[in-house]
Protein backbone atom coordinates (compact mmCIF):
# COMPACT_ATOMS: atom_id res chain seq x y z
CA UNK A 1 0.00 0.00 0.00
CA UNK A 2 1.41 3.38 -0.93
CA UNK A 3 1.91 5.93 1.82
CA UNK A 4 0.15 9.13 0.76
CA UNK A 5 2.27 12.01 -0.38
CA UNK A 6 4.66 11.93 2.57
CA UNK A 7 3.23 15.03 4.24
CA UNK A 8 3.25 14.64 8.04
CA UNK A 9 -0.27 14.64 9.51
CA UNK A 10 0.98 13.99 13.06
CA UNK A 11 4.29 15.18 14.45
CA UNK A 12 5.42 14.46 18.03
CA UNK A 13 8.63 16.05 19.30
CA UNK A 14 10.45 15.24 22.55
CA UNK A 15 7.23 14.24 24.30
CA UNK A 16 7.45 13.65 28.06
CA UNK A 17 4.57 12.70 30.31
CA UNK A 18 4.72 12.39 34.08
CA UNK A 19 2.04 11.10 36.43
CA UNK A 20 3.34 12.46 39.71
CA UNK A 21 6.93 11.22 39.99
CA UNK A 22 6.44 8.49 37.39
CA UNK A 23 7.72 9.32 33.90
CA UNK A 24 5.50 7.34 31.51
CA UNK A 25 6.76 8.83 28.22
CA UNK A 26 10.46 9.65 28.00
CA UNK A 27 11.19 11.86 25.00
CA UNK A 28 9.06 10.39 22.20
CA UNK A 29 9.75 11.60 18.64
CA UNK A 30 7.56 10.36 15.81
CA UNK A 31 5.89 11.44 12.59
CA UNK A 32 2.96 9.88 10.78
CA UNK A 33 2.61 10.65 7.08
CA UNK A 34 -0.65 11.14 5.23
CA UNK A 35 -2.18 7.75 4.38
CA UNK A 36 0.18 5.85 6.68
CA UNK A 37 -0.95 3.15 9.11
CA UNK A 38 1.28 2.99 12.19
CA UNK A 39 0.78 0.16 14.70
CA UNK A 40 2.08 0.68 18.24
CA UNK A 41 2.62 -2.42 20.37
CA UNK A 42 4.27 -3.37 23.64
CA UNK A 43 3.53 -4.49 27.17
CA UNK A 44 0.87 -2.95 29.38
CA UNK A 45 2.28 0.14 31.07
CA UNK A 46 4.82 0.87 28.33
CA UNK A 47 3.17 4.20 27.44
CA UNK A 48 1.25 3.28 24.27
CA UNK A 49 -2.22 4.47 25.30
CA UNK A 50 -0.78 7.50 27.08
CA UNK A 51 0.83 8.57 23.81
CA UNK A 52 -2.51 8.42 21.98
CA UNK A 53 -4.22 10.34 24.77
CA UNK A 54 -1.53 13.01 24.57
CA UNK A 55 -1.87 13.31 20.78
CA UNK A 56 -5.45 14.55 21.16
CA UNK A 57 -4.88 16.16 24.59
CA UNK A 58 -7.09 13.87 26.62
CA UNK A 59 -3.90 13.93 28.69
CA UNK A 60 -1.82 17.11 28.80
CA UNK A 61 1.80 16.39 27.84
CA UNK A 62 4.23 17.47 30.54
CA UNK A 63 6.74 18.67 27.96
CA UNK A 64 7.34 18.56 24.22
CA UNK A 65 5.16 19.50 21.25
CA UNK A 66 2.33 17.82 19.33
CA UNK A 67 1.17 18.81 15.88
CA UNK A 68 -1.99 17.39 14.26
CA UNK A 69 -3.39 18.65 10.96
CA UNK A 70 -1.16 21.71 11.07
CA UNK A 71 -2.19 22.74 14.62
CA UNK A 72 0.87 22.74 16.88
CA UNK A 73 0.67 22.82 20.68
CA UNK A 74 3.20 22.55 23.47
CA UNK A 75 2.93 20.65 26.73
CA UNK A 76 2.35 22.21 30.13
CA UNK A 77 -0.63 23.98 31.64
CA UNK A 78 -3.84 24.87 29.85
CA UNK A 79 -4.77 28.48 29.31
CA UNK A 80 -8.09 29.72 27.93
CA UNK A 81 -6.48 30.31 24.50
CA UNK A 82 -4.90 26.86 24.58
CA UNK A 83 -8.25 25.23 25.39
CA UNK A 84 -9.65 26.65 22.16
CA UNK A 85 -6.61 25.39 20.22
CA UNK A 86 -7.10 21.93 21.75
CA UNK A 87 -10.73 21.99 20.58
CA UNK A 88 -9.51 22.84 17.07
CA UNK A 89 -6.84 20.12 17.16
CA UNK A 90 -9.37 17.47 18.22
CA UNK A 91 -11.45 18.17 15.12
CA UNK A 92 -8.50 16.74 13.14
CA UNK A 93 -8.09 13.57 15.26
CA UNK A 94 -10.82 10.93 15.59
CA UNK A 95 -10.50 8.65 18.61
CA UNK A 96 -11.81 5.11 19.09
CA UNK A 97 -11.50 3.75 22.63
CA UNK A 98 -11.29 0.28 24.20
CA UNK A 99 -14.73 0.82 25.72
CA UNK A 100 -17.10 2.05 23.07
CA UNK A 101 -18.30 5.16 24.98
CA UNK A 102 -21.51 5.49 22.99
CA UNK A 103 -24.30 7.64 24.42
CA UNK A 104 -26.76 5.02 25.71
CA UNK A 105 -29.81 7.31 25.35
CA UNK A 106 -29.11 7.88 21.64
CA UNK A 107 -29.67 5.54 18.69
CA UNK A 108 -26.74 4.50 16.50
CA UNK A 109 -27.46 7.21 13.94
CA UNK A 110 -27.91 9.86 16.64
CA UNK A 111 -24.53 8.89 18.12
CA UNK A 112 -22.90 9.38 14.71
CA UNK A 113 -24.71 12.70 14.10
CA UNK A 114 -23.83 14.16 17.50
CA UNK A 115 -20.32 15.45 16.70
CA UNK A 116 -21.14 17.20 13.42
CA UNK A 117 -24.28 18.78 14.94
CA UNK A 118 -22.87 19.96 18.28
CA UNK A 119 -19.24 20.66 17.35
CA UNK A 120 -19.44 21.69 13.69
CA UNK A 121 -22.93 23.19 13.74
CA UNK A 122 -24.26 20.98 10.93
CA UNK A 123 -28.07 21.03 10.73
CA UNK A 124 -29.73 17.75 11.79
CA UNK A 125 -31.47 17.31 8.43
CA UNK A 126 -28.06 17.45 6.69
CA UNK A 127 -26.23 15.42 9.37
CA UNK A 128 -28.56 12.41 9.28
CA UNK A 129 -27.93 11.33 5.65
CA UNK A 130 -24.19 11.82 6.20
CA UNK A 131 -24.38 9.71 9.38
CA UNK A 132 -26.26 7.01 7.47
CA UNK A 133 -23.46 6.93 4.91
CA UNK A 134 -20.85 6.41 7.64
CA UNK A 135 -22.99 3.65 9.19
CA UNK A 136 -23.21 2.04 5.74
CA UNK A 137 -19.40 2.14 5.51
CA UNK A 138 -19.13 0.08 8.72
CA UNK A 139 -21.95 -2.24 7.65
CA UNK A 140 -24.58 -1.02 10.13
CA UNK A 141 -27.02 1.17 8.19
CA UNK A 142 -29.72 -1.41 9.02
CA UNK A 143 -29.12 -0.78 12.76
CA UNK A 144 -29.41 3.02 12.54
CA UNK A 145 -32.39 3.30 14.89
CA UNK A 146 -31.22 0.76 17.46
CA UNK A 147 -29.97 1.85 20.88
CA UNK A 148 -26.49 0.67 21.98
CA UNK A 149 -27.93 -1.81 24.48
CA UNK A 150 -29.48 -3.70 21.52
CA UNK A 151 -26.14 -3.99 19.72
CA UNK A 152 -23.31 -6.49 20.22
CA UNK A 153 -19.92 -5.24 21.37
CA UNK A 154 -18.56 -5.51 17.84
CA UNK A 155 -21.50 -3.53 16.47
CA UNK A 156 -21.09 -0.87 19.16
CA UNK A 157 -17.41 -0.50 18.30
CA UNK A 158 -18.26 -0.17 14.60
CA UNK A 159 -20.76 2.61 15.49
CA UNK A 160 -17.96 4.25 17.49
CA UNK A 161 -15.72 4.11 14.39
CA UNK A 162 -18.50 5.66 12.28
CA UNK A 163 -18.94 8.37 14.92
CA UNK A 164 -15.22 9.24 14.77
CA UNK A 165 -15.26 9.22 10.95
CA UNK A 166 -18.25 11.58 10.88
CA UNK A 167 -15.98 14.40 12.03
CA UNK A 168 -13.89 13.82 8.87
CA UNK A 169 -10.60 13.78 10.80
CA UNK A 170 -7.10 13.87 9.30
CA UNK A 171 -6.03 10.93 11.48
CA UNK A 172 -7.85 8.13 13.29
CA UNK A 173 -6.49 7.07 16.68
CA UNK A 174 -7.41 3.54 17.83
CA UNK A 175 -6.67 2.63 21.47
CA UNK A 176 -6.81 -1.19 21.65
CA UNK A 177 -10.17 -1.16 19.82
CA UNK A 178 -10.71 -4.93 20.07
CA UNK A 179 -9.49 -5.61 23.63
CA UNK A 180 -12.99 -5.44 25.19
CA UNK A 181 -14.56 -7.73 22.56
CA UNK A 182 -15.35 -11.43 22.63
CA UNK A 183 -12.99 -13.32 20.27
CA UNK A 184 -15.69 -14.02 17.66
CA UNK A 185 -16.45 -10.28 17.33
CA UNK A 186 -12.87 -9.06 16.86
CA UNK A 187 -12.73 -9.87 13.16
CA UNK A 188 -15.68 -7.64 12.21
CA UNK A 189 -14.00 -4.60 13.76
CA UNK A 190 -10.59 -5.39 12.25
CA UNK A 191 -12.21 -5.82 8.82
CA UNK A 192 -13.69 -2.31 9.03
CA UNK A 193 -10.27 -0.95 10.03
CA UNK A 194 -8.62 -2.79 7.13
CA UNK A 195 -11.06 -1.26 4.66
CA UNK A 196 -10.41 2.22 6.09
CA UNK A 197 -6.70 1.68 5.47
CA UNK A 198 -6.82 0.00 2.07
CA UNK A 199 -9.85 1.65 0.43
CA UNK A 200 -10.01 5.09 2.07
CA UNK A 201 -6.23 5.39 2.67
CA UNK A 202 -7.05 6.75 6.10
CA UNK A 203 -4.11 7.91 8.23
CA UNK A 204 -4.23 5.71 11.34
CA UNK A 205 -2.34 5.20 14.60
CA UNK A 206 -3.40 1.89 16.14
CA UNK A 207 -2.45 0.60 19.58
CA UNK A 208 -3.13 -3.14 19.43
CA UNK A 209 -1.92 -6.66 20.24
CA UNK A 210 -3.52 -7.95 17.00
CA UNK A 211 -0.32 -8.91 15.21
CA UNK A 212 -2.12 -10.45 12.23
CA UNK A 213 -3.72 -7.06 11.55
CA UNK A 214 -0.34 -5.36 11.97
CA UNK A 215 1.37 -7.73 9.58
CA UNK A 216 -1.34 -7.26 6.94
CA UNK A 217 -2.14 -3.54 7.19
CA UNK A 218 0.64 -1.58 8.92
CA UNK A 219 3.19 0.45 6.98
CA UNK A 220 5.27 0.79 10.13
CA UNK A 221 5.34 -0.75 13.60
CA UNK A 222 6.67 0.88 16.77
CA UNK A 223 7.61 -1.24 19.79
CA UNK A 224 7.16 0.70 23.03
CA UNK A 225 9.23 -0.38 26.00
CA UNK A 226 9.38 1.50 29.31
CA UNK A 227 8.27 4.84 27.84
CA UNK A 228 10.50 4.90 24.76
CA UNK A 229 10.25 3.64 21.18
CA UNK A 230 12.78 0.82 21.45
CA UNK A 231 12.40 -0.43 17.89
CA UNK A 232 10.52 0.46 14.72
CA UNK A 233 10.32 -0.75 11.14
CA UNK A 234 8.10 -2.35 8.55
CA UNK A 235 6.14 -5.45 9.63
CA UNK A 236 8.71 -7.55 7.80
CA UNK A 237 11.56 -5.85 9.70
CA UNK A 238 9.80 -6.40 13.01
CA UNK A 239 8.66 -9.99 12.51
CA UNK A 240 11.64 -11.36 10.61
CA UNK A 241 14.62 -9.18 11.57
CA UNK A 242 13.96 -8.17 15.19
CA UNK A 243 16.83 -6.08 16.59
CA UNK A 244 16.18 -6.29 20.34
CA UNK A 245 15.57 -9.27 22.63
CA UNK A 246 12.75 -7.36 24.40
CA UNK A 247 10.86 -7.09 21.11
CA UNK A 248 11.42 -10.76 20.28
CA UNK A 249 10.30 -11.85 23.75
CA UNK A 250 7.08 -9.83 23.43
CA UNK A 251 6.33 -11.15 19.94
CA UNK A 252 6.96 -14.74 21.05
CA UNK A 253 4.42 -14.22 23.86
CA UNK A 254 1.64 -12.84 21.62
CA UNK A 255 2.13 -14.79 18.38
Amino acid sequence: MSVGNGKAVVRVENLHKYFGQLEVLRGIDMEVAEGEVVVIFGRSGSGKSTLLRCVNFLEDPTDGTIEVGGIRLGGGHRTRAKREQIRQLRMHAGMVFQQFNLFPHMTAVQNVMEGPVTVKGVKSEAARPQAMEFLRMVGLDDKADEYPIRLSGGQQQRVAIARALAMEPDVMLFDEPTSALDPELIGEVLNVMKSLATQMHMTMIVVTHEMGFAREVANRMLFFNDGVILEQGTPRDIFEHTQYPETRKFLDAVL
